[in-house]
């Protein structure tokens, strides 16, 4: 098996802007899903938080 062929078809691929564009495409989409696992994450802790304090409140303040 020649190694002509192969190279033909990769550098057609490599000159093809639609691989390029969708690579770019997957790249951001992991980097939006990213920044939304972090910040729902972040969220969460804080409204965890938030919840407790009023919890503690509503027990201090009933005397319970």
């Amino acid at each position: 098996m020649s190694k002509a062929p192969f190279m033909k078809g990769f550098l057609a691929f490599m000159a093809e802007e639609d691989a390029a564009t969708a690579i770019e495409y997957a790249v951001m989409v992991g980097l939006i899903v990213g920044v939304c696992v972090v910040s729902v994450e972040y969220l969460a802790s804080k409204t965890e938080e938030s919840f407790n304090a009023s919890a503690d409140a509503i027990i201090n303040g009933t005397g319970s």
